[in-house]
């Protein structure tokens, strides 16, 4: 196999567009799935049609770096496996559905998603949890994780031309550990938005005026942290994070991996690759405080429509898609491309 630092135009674009063809294939799997009350099986489902898309790409062998979890734990798509047999390798970063349990009751929030990066381009992690601070371009170093919250409250406003920072929304996960974060930032006036899972797409939405994003802070998973680093890379935003070990031997693994626990990593370390490629697909509505971002997946007769973001070095885009999955009932059904 060959490789590259970084890929040209045209092998970012073929990548790009199979990737879109990774997470679409898996949203409509979780969809189809949805509701049952049975994150398990919306889980595998995305897993297992996640894992064909990438076995089928073509002219890439990916390398999981980040993925369900090692070996004994996770049949398919873990970290280490291989998968296709083309002539330039990748790495990638996956979260097959993020957000399970918004998909096992049809909630709003669920997600798959991916990155992916020329050879060693993303740094490999463990599931273990990470302390981050996502901000957009024009607070990029404007704030500092080592900071009291308040703090970065206040130079955040600042860097926003924001008088009053109840005009500012931190995303913060709702879980006992950033329990005393989010006593701070409302201790000066931020709102708060407390979400109960899936703090990858709001990271990403930091990066994007309009969405009501100001910032994502506190604890959550160092996978999906790695995943956000990658977008907020392209998209020209600042990710600061610390890795926090569950317990010692999740240390010891951390270290064994080349992680300094008291580094603050960057989007840059986390994703330190040239060439980047983010994709994410809606199952379910993506949604802020002030809009839906992405609209989940919905079906009709014969097919399906998904909605994707897709971000590279080259371009950004948001991309409504309509799948014929039933030929024959499409037609038959008078199924058209259309919105409704």
């Amino acid at each position: 196999m060959t490789s590259s630092k970084a890929f040209t135009p045209e092998i970012i674009n073929h990548l790009s567009w199979q990737l879109l063809r990774v997470t679409e294939n898996a949203a409509i799997a979780a969809a189809w799935a949805a509701g049952q009350g049975d994150k398990e099986l919306a889980d595998q489902a995305a897993v297992d049609a996640m894992r064909r898309a990438l076995t089928d790409m073509d002219g890439f062998t990916t390398n999981i770096k980040i993925g369900e979890g090692e070996r004994d734990d996770a049949p398919m798509l873990f970290i280490g496996e291989q998968l296709g047999s083309g002539e330039i390798p990748i790495d990638i970063a996956v979260d097959p559905l993020e957000n399970t349990n918004a998909t096992a009751n049809l909630n709003s929030g669920a997600v798959c998603v991916l990155a992916a990066s020329s050879q060693g381009g993303l740094v490999q992690a463990s599931d273990t949890y990470m302390d981050k601070l996502c901000v957009g371009r024009d607070a990029a170093y404007a704030v500092d994780i080592r900071l009291p919250p308040e703090e970065n409250v206040r130079r955040l406003a600042a860097a926003l031309k924001r008088d009053d920072p109840r005009e500012l929304t931190i995303t913060v996960l709702d879980r006992p550990r950033n329990e005393d974060l989010i006593q701070h930032l409302r201790s000066v006036g931020a709102r708060v938005r407390l979400i109960a899972d899936g703090d990858l797409m709001p990271a990403v939405f930091t990066c994007f005026r309009g969405t009501g994003v100001h910032a994502v802070m506190g604890i959550g998973a160092a996978p999906e942290g790695v995943i956000s680093a990658a977008a907020i890379k392209l998209l020209g935003g600042r990710m600061q994070a610390v890795f926090k070990p569950k317990d010692e031997s999740d240390r010891q693994r951390l270290l064994s991996m080349g992680i300094n626990l008291e580094k603050v990593y960057t989007q840059d370390d986390l994703a330190p690759g040239e060439s980047l490629v983010f994709c994410a697909t809606a199952v379910t509505p993506i949604t802020t405080t002030t809009r839906a971002v992405l609209e989940g997946v919905s079906f009709f007769g014969g097919g399906a429509k998904t909605n994707s973001l897709v971000i590279t070095n080259n371009f950004m885009n948001f991309v409504p898609t309509t799948h014929v999955l039933n030929k024959q009932d499409f037609i038959g059904k008078k199924s058209e491309f259309r919105l409704n």
